[in-house]
């Protein structure tokens, strides 16, 4: 079953109007509805799979996020790229606070975690999946938990991050209500979100792969994330670019666009859009995916 959201789900907006009707190609192949919202500028899906029963829609071999074998070259070249992204991210949480406390909202299989551990990080995860946090255990066995639920209220961190997973949270204002809750009065909330305006989803259009419909829940442009911070009173420090999304989003768009297309031609294309891409990014916020830093007020 689904629901439908008769408002906005960041701002309440009652301003809202069909966009778009993107293709889940991964699993169901049916085609889902993008509302916009006119005050903030949010894309959602709408109406949209229900929490309890969105699960299956997340059954899928390509779902590397939640994988840790590699069983072809598209996922080998994900886990390098992904290293590579882990020791950035940790780089990044090193230059706003030395080694202190971190909560990891969505961990996966808590790479990221393990070496923010490795380098002194005193550290949190919280990972819904059964399947990547059962992975994730095996590795942190005493910091990973299910939900948010599970944390105690007196735990406070110094940076509080969600890679790729905001766009996934059913309960957008509860969830980052309560998130924010667990952040220190000087903390920061560093948050990685897809950018339906970057030069290769406009590209793409309604074959982008950061649509990755009904999994992704929200598209948030620049103008979304400056309305985060009033309705959740947090104060945007700066915009950092991933600059490698750009490539394997394009990738799997290539996929979605030409799918009887050769592997040369669409790793050739994928490469030439996600350059460009990063060409036009003309300041951060315009990539393909963008890495924004909060403070609370």
């Amino acid at each position: 079953m689904s629901e439908r959201l008769l408002k906005c789900p960041l701002c309440k907006s009652g301003d809202i109007l069909n966009h778009v009707v993107v293709t889940d190609h991964a699993v169901s192949k049916k085609g889902f509805t993008l509302c916009r919202c006119g005050d903030c500028e949010l894309l959602f899906t709408n109406p949209r799979p229900k929490e309890e029963e969105i699960g299956p829609y997340y059954d899928f071999k390509e779902y590397y996020s939640h994988e840790d074998q590699v069983r072809s070259f598209t996922q080998w070249l994900y886990q390098k790229i992904r290293k590579s992204s882990i020791q950035r991210k940790v780089g990044l949480i090193n230059g706003l606070v030395k080694s202190g406390s971190l909560l990891d909202y969505g961990c996966g299989t808590a790479e990221f975690l393990q070496e923010a551990k490795r380098q002194r990080w005193t550290v949190r995860g919280i990972e819904p999946s059964e399947k990547a946090r059962a992975q994730a255990i095996g590795k942190l066995p005493a910091e990973i938990l299910g939900n948010l639920a599970e944390v105690p209220e007196q735990e406070v961190y110094d940076v509080v991050t969600l890679f790729h997973v905001l766009e996934h949270v059913h309960s957008l204002r509860k969830t980052v209500k309560k998130i924010t809750s667990h952040l220190k009065s000087d903390g920061y909330l560093v948050i990685a979100v897809p950018n339906p305006e970057s030069a290769d989803a406009k590209h793409y259009g309604k074959d982008w792969a950061g649509y990755d419909v009904p999994r992704h829940l929200y598209h948030f442009s620049e103008k979304s994330m400056t309305i985060f911070q009033s309705e959740f009173g947090m104060e945007l420090v700066r915009t950092e670019p991933l600059v490698y999304d750009s490539y394997y989003v394009s990738l799997l768009s290539e996929g979605y666009k030409k799918p009887n297309s050769g592997m040369i031609s669409r790793y050739l294309n994928a490469f030439l859009v996600g350059y460009r891409s990063n060409k036009k990014a003309a300041k951060p916020g315009n990539y393909s995916s963008n890495i924004f830093i909060f403070k609370k007020k």
